[in-house]
């Protein structure tokens, strides 16, 4: 469809007023709103991430098509019912204890709301006891780990340990420059990304949402 078309090259471009623009226009065309957001805005987010992936764009780039795609889901949420958008899944994510890097984070959480699902936050300086807190209280289907140091990345596996009695409600994915596939392994994590994209692809595996 030409609209949904224009819609995706604007959000690839990182023309936040043009995707409102557009957006509001194919509501107004009687389009349904989740089409727009899973044909308009996660199929040229889901582009941008394999772009990303492939060092055809860079984060400047991501950082401009996410706020294209925000843009553009102000315009549509108002017409959608109740809760006729049904997100694939809530990822809890972050950083661990003693490093304070947000920005892989950041990336991936982008790329994750580009994919539908929710994320929920906790920032940098996590510890394995606010980790579970918020396992409790938000109850997501993935715990992402983040660390960017080789010194902090022993406390992924403090975080892993503390989620023992949680570990048929949840899956864990780690990921950061230090973290390999043999470190993942060895810490009991149940996925291993090494960039922002993959990490889309692997919690789509964990929840069976590929």
């Amino acid at each position: 469809m030409k609209i949904l078309d224009e819609i995706k090259e604007a959000l690839m471009k990182g023309d936040a007023n043009q995707v409102r623009e557009q957006a509001a226009k194919a509501v107004a065309e009687g389009l349904d709103p989740v089409t727009i957001i899973n044909d308009g805005f996660i199929t040229a987010m889901s582009i941008i991430g394999t772009k990303f992936k492939n060092n055809e764009v860079y984060v400047p780039e991501v950082l401009v098509a996410a706020r294209a795609m925000h843009a553009g889901m102000d315009a549509v949420k108002p017409f959608l019912a109740g809760d006729a958008l049904q997100e694939k899944g809530t990822v809890l994510i972050g950083t661990v204890k003693g490093d304070l890097h947000d920005i892989g984070k950041n990336l991936v959480i982008i790329m994750l709301q580009g994919g539908g699902f929710k994320v929920v936050d906790l920032g940098i300086d996590v510890s394995a006891e606010k980790f579970v807190e918020a396992v409790k209280e938000n109850k997501p289907d993935v715990v992402a780990i983040s660390a960017l140091l080789t010194s902090t990345i022993i406390n992924m596996k403090g975080v892993i340990e503390g989620l023992a009695d949680y570990r048929d409600q949840v899956k864990i994915i780690v990921g950061g420059a230090p973290v390999t596939q043999d470190f993942a392994d060895k810490i009991g994590a149940d996925a291993y990304a090494p960039d922002a994209a993959s990490a889309v692809e692997k919690v789509r595996e964990l929840v069976g949402a590929a």
